[in-house]
């Protein structure tokens, strides 16, 4: 969606701040020996307080309140019996809606002990979240977002899950436009003052290739290899852009 007026951007910040406070929430409880649906019930609970609801359910019907993905899941786990372990990789997707406007966060997490080449691959990523950002200004086109993406990853040597980009988002959880982690040469599409998306880089820590499980949600990597996400929405400006999601 593009903010119309301040209602647009108050009720987007409402949903973005609840999203936000959401994910802090459920991180700070992630523990050794709790099952992915205990913490997607803590989600659940922090949502339903503040009268939002998954947007997952609502857009989609997925199983679940808030997407958990574990170690080699890049995406889309659904929360169930799996009992996290110390040294997971825990990777917890938030997005909800509130009166017709809707926001989306993401982080990832290391439950202790964390090893070196776990928590180096999230600070990349954080990095990459942070350089995209940078670039994400009224005027700019969208692929510079993803040539700052793919530049930390490069640097990291670590590869872009292609397949999961960014997107738009405010009215629905997903629209256009779609927001590549990499350089697309051909996209030259333009920001302008008011779009709101989603910048979310996906890095992995080997070939970057996903596939569907039979239960048609969660997305796992073909060779086994861990990766990592960060998400905010954000609201593009002429200057830094709003980051709705950040609290």
């Amino acid at each position: 969606m593009t903010i119309e007026n301040e209602k647009d951007l108050a009720a987007l910040r409402r949903i973005g701040q609840i999203c936000g406070l959401t994910l802090q929430h459920m991180l700070s409880k992630v523990e050794p020996g709790m099952t992915t649906a205990q913490l997607d019930d803590i989600g659940k609970e922090f949502l339903m307080k503040h009268n939002a609801r998954s947007a997952p359910i609502l857009a989609y019907k997925f199983p679940g309140w808030t997407c958990l993905s574990i170690n080699d899941v890049a995406a889309h786990g659904i929360p169930g019996s799996y009992k996290i372990q110390p040294g997971d990789v825990v990777n917890v997707d938030v997005s909800a809606e509130l009166e017709g406007y809707w926001a989306d966060t993401a982080a990832t997490m290391i439950v202790p002990p964390a090893s070196p080449e776990h928590k180096r691959l999230c600070k990349f990523t954080q990095r990459a979240l942070a350089a995209g950002i940078k670039e994400a200004k009224a005027g700019q086109r969208i692929n510079q977002i993803g040539k700052a993406v793919e530049d930390i990853a490069r640097r990291g040597g670590y590869t872009i899950i292609r397949a999961l980009p960014g997107h738009g988002v405010g009215r629905h959880i997903h629209e256009k436009p779609s927001v590549y982690n990499f350089y697309n040469r051909r996209d030259k599409t333009k920001l302008t003052e008011g779009l709101v998306i989603t910048i979310e880089p996906f890095l992995s820590m080997g070939n970057g290739r996903i596939f569907t499980e039979d239960d048609e949600w969660t997305l796992r990597a073909v060779d086994g290899s861990i990766s990592a996400q960060y998400e905010h929405t954000v609201v593009i400006t002429k200057d830094d852009p709003i980051l709705i999601t950040a609290v």
